[in-house]
């Protein structure tokens, strides 16, 4: 029997005292809870308050059922289509999400290695590990020697050597040491060598474990939920003060009309009948002025958005994700993976004399031959045809390195001693082709003093001297400020007795240069992010200096009064002194998990609008507080599972993407808003101002149902297809707590609706219009032709608002959606004057009135010109 692990019986008596590695999943919302959610939004509240209203009055026979059906139909398509976008992307991501779950164990049973679920390791297992396993518990190396990489852990790109606890290792108190040469840790993955560890902490317990279950947490209203807030507050405190006052107005009209207020007021019945009318009039001016297309809108324009970016490889979890992005302020970013590649790449050779070489293939052929004799036979790796299979992330570089080459005739390996701490190289002793000589390889600080000659470029062995030693060290300082790390190769022309290296007598071959290499389109994103104002905050496990040069690669540090802070330096500050220069900050080395929790929360105290990217189970818990969580596809499943957005590609240009997507949501947002309420604004300026001047119904109960609904719908998919342009991400970040209605919309609210109220009073009061069509009782055709006019200037409008300049048409070719709805409101708006009849208060009109309406109908742009015109002048100004 094996002398590790349990029997069944222990196993047991374990599972039923100490449970099982079984994860407790997060909360997850179901479609009923997703969709119980949206209906708390704050204009879908409003609509509900307006359609309650209109079934009492339709209940008491005074109201418009085809209106009321009008709205519940606008409240259950906007709360349906954003619900079932977001399920259906949360179903694809957890199918992800299982199959990246299933993982295999091996563990000693009953002396007997057998394969578990990862879930159904219990206290006291010994689970055998080995390379390329995750490991499955927090535990204790009971035999073997494994090198692991912890980077999902403490986000440290060096690999963490584990060795054998001695017997009488205890765990310890609930301090968290990654690099606890005896303990192994849940999350991190074994690139080298073979081990049995034991478990001790298991599921929940695991630092894993509890990682997950800070997922739990509240998340706090995003930035536009804050600002729908705001909007649906300031719409309804409009539409309520409008439908009193229109109510009032009507009563003191209808009283002005009798010609005697005291006998008006004492006429009961006629009181009760009027007032009922006014309060209808009252009710439908609230309901108008409740933009119930505003929630369909932002359903559709970020399912829309969400199908775009999942091509440019982004999968959005949330939509509050999407559009939280665009507001960003503050972008915390992993380094490895994100900013850089991700993966080693030897990036110089080094001779003795100082020659370097870019690239393997310009190598001199004695050169060659060595470094690629010490890649494939000097390793732990396994080698196949030539070719190294596996191996750790120094070994695996140094193999893309070599490519495709292979040597006609290989060498044989007779004897191999492998790398260690202590001496910090490996060796090989090859033979063949009737030669025998030692490879090594190793650190540079250890091989070099133990060097005596080098090999030049035509294969000769000549003398490297003291003063050439130090000019190495002065080129690896160099380069070791760049971030690159350096392993050196040497041959040795004599057997070797014992495990270890003369203490001279080698022979330089080079010094490879290795690096994680930044992403050349990282670069450009990153720039193009801070042009849009975006602070980024670079956090990583490596140290200060490895960190500052990289940063400096990808443009992160340019500035003198730029900071770099160290976790420790971090930890010795106040809050109070980081909130005070947070600002200047741009890099965080040898981070841990609970700093970058503490950055974000710091950050959202200053009411700033938090993103944060990461990969690994230290990144959870800060991927879920943030305002929007960019996890890696490449991550852990926990991290993806606290993260609101998914870059599949680990590309820092799929970030940029993100913002530039959100930013593009709320600009359509901010277009739709302003496109809207310039209708509803001039609907209840019209009605208000209708009673005062003789105007009775400037617009019926069924046109109004036809401006607010149909026009609200089709304009939502209008606008929902505005494309994702690159000014945007050259606007500053839009403040978390500012108003949605910007001055600058108003303006434009302000101006529109008062131009199209003013042309209504034109309508129905000057004799001028009127003469322009055909005589009528009942002004039959004038009426006809207002109805109109009004409908082809909210179209001709939308126009203006689609753009901020004067070209109308800029990037039409990019949203075709836009002229095809447009053109559809149009032909509607035609048929409806010849079948409309009684029912909207239409007829057909002649070719001479259509012109006219046409002309009416298109004045508004001209307006808009002039006043964007003026505003462009004293902008310059």
């Amino acid at each position: 029997m094996n002398k590790f692990g349990l029997t069944t019986e222990e196993a047991s008596k374990a599972l039923s005292e100490q449970g099982n590695n079984a994860l407790t999943q997060p909360p997850r919302e179901t479609f009923w809870d997703k969709l119980w959610e949206n209906f708390k939004d704050p204009i879908i509240r409003i609509l509900i308050l307006a359609l309650l209203v209109n079934v009492v009055f339709v209940y008491m026979g005074h109201g418009d059922w085809i209106e009321t059906m009008g709205i519940f139909l606008a409240i259950i398509l906007a709360t349906f289509v954003s619900t079932y976008s977001e399920y259906s992307n949360e179903n694809a991501f957890q199918k992800l999400q299982e199959e990246a779950s299933r993982i295999r164990c091996k563990v000693w049973r009953d002396g007997e290695p057998v394969e578990l679920h990862i879930d159904d390791i219990v206290v006291g297992d010994a689970v055998i590990l080995e390379a390329g396993d995750k490991v499955p518990v927090d535990g204790i190396l009971l035999d073997g020697d494994v090198k692991l990489d912890q980077a999902a852990l403490n986000g440290e790109s060096k690999e963490a050597h584990k060795l054998i606890a001695p017997p009488d290792f205890t765990w310890g108190d609930g301090t968290i040491d990654f690099l606890d040469e005896h303990k192994l840790f849940r999350g991190s993955v074994v690139v080298e060598g073979q081990g049995i560890m034991q478990a001790v902490k298991i599921g929940d317990s695991s630092i894993y474990g509890q990682l997950t279950q800070e997922l739990k947490d509240d998340e706090r209203d995003s930035p536009l939920k804050l600002k729908l807030k705001g909007l649906a507050h300031h719409i309804s405190q409009f539409g309520y003060a409008g439908g009193v006052l229109i109510a009032l107005a009507v009563m003191l009209h209808k009283a002005y009309l009798y010609g005697d207020f005291g006998a008006y007021f004492a006429n009961t019945p006629l009181l009760l009948s009027d007032l009922v009318q006014a309060v209808i009039l009252g009710i439908i001016i609230i309901v108008m002025a409740v933009p119930e297309g505003l929630p369909l809108m932002i359903a559709i324009v970020s399912s829309l958005n969400m199908k775009k970016m999942l091509r440019d490889n982004v999968l959005v979890r949330k939509l509050v994700g999407i559009e939280t992005a665009g507001s960003l302020n503050l972008l915390f970013t992993d380094k490895t993976g994100t900013i850089t590649k991700g993966k080693l790449e030897v990036v110089r050779f080094i001779t003795g004399d100082r020659q370097e070489y870019p690239a393997f293939d310009v190598l001199p052929a004695k050169l060659k031959a060595f470094t690629y004799q010490n890649v494939v036979l000097n390793t732990s790796a396994a080698v196949s045809d030539g070719a190294m299979v596996g191996g750790n992330m120094t070994e695996r570089a140094l193999s893309n390195y070599v490519g495709s080459y292979r040597m006609e005739e290989m060498l044989h390996r007779d004897k191999f001693i492998p790398f260690n701490s202590a001496n910090k190289y490996s060796w090989a002793a090859v033979s063949g082709n009737g030669e025998r000589y030692c490879l090594a390889k190793g650190a540079p600080e250890k091989l070099i003093l133990q060097t005596s000659h080098y090999w030049d470029a035509e294969g000769n062995r000549q003398p490297l001297t003291e003063e050439m030693k130090k000019t190495l060290d002065d080129r690896m300082l160099e380069l070791a400020a760049d971030a690159i790390r350096m392993l050196a190769l040497c041959t040795y022309e004599s057997d070797i007795e014992g495990d270890e290296l003369p203490a001279g007598g080698l022979t330089l071959v080079g010094i490879l240069g290795i690096r994680d290499e930044v992403r050349p389109e990282a670069i450009e994103a990153i720039a193009e992010v801070q042009d849009a104002g975006v602070q980024i905050v670079m956090i990583t496990g490596d140290r200060r200096e490895t960190a500052v040069a990289i940063a400096i690669d990808a443009g992160l540090l340019q500035r003198p009064n730029e900071l770099v802070w160290t976790s420790a330096e971090l930890a010795e500050m106040s809050d109070e002194q980081v909130k005070l220069e947070l600002h200047k900050l741009r890099v965080v080395a040898r981070a841990l998990p609970m700093d970058k929790s503490r950055l974000v929360r710091l950050a959202q105290e200053m009411n700033l609008v938090v993103g944060m990217t990461g990969d690994g189970v230290n990144d959870s818990p800060a991927l879920k507080k943030a305002d929007v969580g960019f996890a890696m596809g490449s991550g852990t499943e926990v991290a993806k599972e606290a993260g609101d957005i998914v870059i599949l590609d680990d590309n820092f240009l799929s970030i940029k993407q993100a913002i530039l997507y959100g930013r593009t949501i709320y600009n359509s947002i901010c277009k739709f808003i302003v496109f809207q309420l310039t209708i509803n604004f001039s609907a209840v300026a019209i009605n208000f101002i209708a009673p005062f001047i003789g105007i009775d119904k400037p617009l019926t109960i069924t046109q109004i149902l036809w401006i607010n609904l149909v026009m609200d719908t089709l304009a939502a998919l209008a606008f929902g297809g505005e494309p994702a342009l690159e000014k945007y991400l050259r606007e500053k970040p839009k403040d978390r707590s500012a108003p949605i209605v910007s001055k600058k919309m108003l303006s434009t609210i302000t101006m529109g609706g008062v131009y199209m109220t003013f042309i209504a009073i034109l309508f129905y009061k000057s004799s001028y219009v009127d003469h322009l069509f055909r005589n009528a009782p009942d002004h039959i055709y004038t009426y006809t032709g207002f109805f109109c006019t009004y409908i082809f200037m909210a179209v001709a409008n939308g126009f203006n608002v689609r753009v901020s300049g004067l070209n109308l048409l800029e990037h039409i070719d990019k949203n075709k959606g836009f002229l095809n709805v447009m053109a559809l409101i149009v032909a509607i708006q035609v048929l409806l004057t010849y079948v409309g009849g009684r029912i909207l208060r239409t007829t057909p009109l002649n070719l001479h009135e259509w012109s006219v309406v046409v002309l009416f109908g298109l004045s508004i742009i001209v307006v808009d010109l002039l006043r964007k015109s003026v505003c462009q002048m004293l902008e310059k100004k």
